[in-house]
């Protein structure tokens, strides 16, 4: 993708200010470069004069994603790093609990085409990055920013222009009193004739569960496909199940309840909801069917 300089260099300066990475600040980007989160930091760091860290011990910041934040956690995170947590939704629960451990945390939302559309402190908390506006069409969002890139450098993306400067990846979304409220990529399940779009059925469960959540079809021999929702944590279902009665239409529901431990990620460190809709597919060891699993409409 091409940008200009003008744009990377409005983009580092406004990432700066919120995060406070200058000069003398030391940077650990754990994920592989090709990322476009981790070669912006790398990029970014650079810019500013700050250094690379080697390890976190050695560093006042990080760029890392969800799964490798709630690992660091695991692993005993250093009080007072300050962390920029992007690649996929930071629920507010795993925010609560980097906070708890001393961390200062950001969390943003963008795509390679879009670059940064919202910043915040957790999915829940996501206010339009500095000088991007914002709007949602039917559902989908779009962006009018000085950070969008100028066009593909080869094959073309998902990226979508309209004559007023308008783009799109086709993310799905709403604004909700000034608020960025992200469903992700349309990711469309059919179950039984209905067609259910997982990211937003996890939108309106997430606020329930402590522990991370992730929905998930998987096939069914009559229905097509069955939704299946995967919590890290086991005593999250019954909130989570109340939440969707009150919340989801009867299609929407989840109808299987899974406990995993860890959510199987990426090389890029993002959940790998393929890798994971297999193994609760197949009954892999390591998954554990939560009591009393059919969700009755």
């Amino acid at each position: 993708m091409l940008r200009s300089t003008q744009s990377w260099v409005a983009s580092f300066a406004a990432v700066s200010d919120l995060a406070g990475i200058v000069a003398g600040s030391r940077v650990w980007v754990p994920g592989p470069v090709a990322a476009s989160m981790n070669s912006f930091a790398l990029v970014h760091a650079s810019w500013v004069g700050a250094a690379r860290a080697d390890s976190v011990s050695a560093a006042s910041h990080a760029v890392l994603t969800p799964g490798a934040l709630d690992w660091l956690l695991d692993e005993g995170a250093p009080s007072g790093l300050t962390v920029v947590v992007a690649g996929d939704a930071l629920s507010p629960a795993l925010a609560a609990r980097a906070l708890g451990a001393g961390l200062t945390v950001h969390h943003y939302y963008g795509a390679a085409e879009l670059s940064f559309v919202g910043w915040g402190g957790h999915a829940d908390d996501l206010r339009p990055f500095p000088g991007v506006e914002v709007e949602a069409r039917a559902g989908e969002l779009w962006v009018r920013s000085p950070y969008v890139c100028q066009g593909y450098d080869g094959a073309a993306g998902p990226l979508v222009r309209d004559p007023d400067g308008w783009s799109t990846v086709g993310d799905r979304g709403a604004l909700v009193a000034g608020r960025l409220v992200v469903h992700g990529r349309p990711d469309a399940v059919t179950t039984g004739g209905a067609t259910v779009r997982t990211a937003e059925v996890e939108a309106a469960l997430r606020p329930a569960a402590r522990g991370e959540l992730v929905v998930l079809g998987v096939p069914h021999p009559t229905l097509g496909a069955v939704l299946v929702g995967v919590l890290t944590d086991p005593a999250d279902r019954d909130a989570v199940v109340a939440r969707a009665r009150d919340e989801l239409t009867a299609t929407a529901r989840p109808r299987r309840w899974v406990h995993a431990a860890r959510l199987p990620l990426t090389p890029a460190g993002k959940t790998d909801r393929a890798a994971l809709a297999t193994a609760v597919a197949h009954g892999a060891e390591g998954l554990r069917p939560l009591t009393g699993n059919t969700v009755v409409p």
